[in-house]
């Protein structure tokens, strides 16, 4: 076992309120990316586990639904701040079972108890309307709670996800289970014990495992909202899935191949450093909003090239608690093996690889799941490299000449999460802001996700909007009232 890691982790599920194993005794491990040894494990949730969770939840919802909004909002501010309290036990997890360096994942729990505090001082907001009409009728609008809810949470940011999703779902009176990744399911323990703490049973169920897990959850017809984060691929499959069984609103943040865009006018100094930032080398580039495609005018190409290598060599990695490392390791194998494999394809379309490609060189990277941050250059659009999403930390280069050909560079995928778009002409910016399809915009700016506004992407990159008034409304169901005067 690695020196970093503390004592095995053996985690329970969630389940009406009480800590439990699962009803089939399985176990699911969970390895070091680091160096491949065990950190823990966690129940491996059957179709009757899964079962138990949704009817805990369903018997819960009434009388929670039933609770003023202010009692709601009192149980998750404690919810909140016992996650805060607990901030560096969760982020030593997190990054020990993720490979994402400690610092980040102290972030994400602090952006997790942020959010939870948002959700919060929007509860009062959740209202109905009242529609003009003649002396005869008065019409009205209610907003109501599905009643349960599911949540799939991703292996990029447990807690950060599967925390911060809590709130919308809550305050709005629905109850809600939620599936881990099984690929970094640590925390999900930890959070299930605090929720016990401090929320009546069976609000929040959380339940761990893997495929069978996940897809009881997606397919139980008394789980009508689903929400989900991850790939393009999965959301298309949880959609199929959940129709077979129910109508269901199911809303979907998916991956993106997301464009940096840079004009010759640009604050090259601050470009080059947002090329970098912006590729999320810090998570190993697993991160849905990654700008994966840096997109140069050939005035700049060469130059700004020169410079993005000089940051990127400054990236230090190492072992994700290690003090002053920039990059850990890739999560998983599966995904080790999956970045391997575009690398080589994208030497064998003919990119230009400029920068690393291979696993680091010393004692300390002999195991686990180690890529060296990666850069290709002369990438074109008809290489696969260019098209498809990695999450991981290759950066595609391409050049441009035309303004009108980047536009049609950046849009020619079937992915629309993100772009950046880096000139210091506010009517250049907004003209190519209106023909990006991309769901989420910086102009002279990349990564940052500010409070109350919509997050999501166009086409495979998902539908429906998280992390403002969008996402709490998006719990709720519209019921019209008509009342007939006598």
């Amino acid at each position: 076992m690695s020196a970093h890691a503390p004592a095995e982790t053996v985690g329970k599920m969630l389940i009406d309120g009480k800590m439990v194993e699962s009803e089939g005794g399985g176990w699911l491990h969970s390895v070091s990316p680091a160096d491949e040894t065990l950190l823990g494990r966690v129940p491996i949730g059957t179709a009757a586990d899964m079962n138990a969770a949704v009817e805990a939840a369903e018997r819960a919802q009434p009388a929670w639904a039933a609770l003023p909004v202010a009692k709601r909002v009192g149980h998750l501010k404690a919810l909140a701040d016992a996650i805060l309290a607990r901030r560096e036990e969760f982020a030593v997890l997190e990054a020990l079972d993720t490979g994402n360096t400690v610092g980040p994942m102290r972030r994400d729990v602090e952006n997790a108890v942020e959010r939870i505090h948002f959700a919060c001082g929007l509860a009062h907001e959740i209202k109905g309307e009242t529609i003009p009409n003649g002396g005869a009728n008065i019409h009205m609008t209610l907003r109501v709670p599905y009643g349960v809810v599911g949540r799939i949470i991703p292996f990029n940011h447990p807690i950060g996800f599967a925390a911060s999703r809590i709130a919308p779902v809550l305050v709005t009176g629905n109850t809600t289970v939620i599936k881990p990744s099984e690929q970094s399911p640590l925390s999900a323990s930890l959070l299930g014990e605090l929720c016990a703490a401090h929320l009546p049973a069976g609000t929040v169920n959380i339940v761990t495992g893997g495929l069978e897990t996940g897809e009881t959850l997606v397919r139980h017809p008394r789980v009508k909202r689903i929400g989900f984060i991850g790939s393009a691929a999965t959301g298309m499959a949880i959609q199929r899935a959940a129709a077979e069984t129910a109508v269901k609103h199911v809303t979907l943040e998916l991956g993106g191949k997301n464009p940096l865009i840079v004009w010759p006018d640009a604050n090259l100094d601050k470009a080059v450093a947002a090329a970098v930032s912006g590729m999320n080398f810090g998570w190993q580039g697993q991160s849905c909003g990654s700008t994966s495609r840096l997109m140069l005018h050939e005035d700049i190409h060469d130059a700004f090239v020169e410079r993005v290598l000089e940051h990127v060599r400054a990236i230090r990695v190492g072992h994700p608690l290690n003090d002053g490392v920039t990059m850990g390791p890739i999560n998983s194998k599966a995904q080790y093996e999956k970045v391997l494999s575009y690398i080589r394809l994208g030497q064998e379309e003919g990119a230009r690889l400029i920068f690393g490609g291979s696993r680091p060189q010393g004692d300390a990277f002999e195991r686990g799941y180690w890529v060296e941050p990666t850069i290709f250059a002369d990438v074109a659009m008809s290489m696969r490299l260019a098209r498809e999403e990695i999450f991981g930390p290759v950066l595609s280069i391409l050049k441009w000449r035309d303004k009108d050909d980047v536009i049609a560079m950046a849009n020619d995928i079937d992915l629309g999460l993100t772009a950046s778009v880096w000139t210091r002409d506010l009517n250049r910016a907004l003209h190519a802001a209106q023909r990006l399809e991309a769901g989420y915009i910086w102009i002279n700016g990349v990564g940052t996700h500010f409070r109350g506004v919509p997050y999501g992407g166009f086409k495979n990159s998902g539908v429906g909007r998280e992390e403002g008034l969008d996402e709490l409304l998006s719990y709720t169901e519209v019921k019209a009232v008509n009342i007939l005067l006598d």
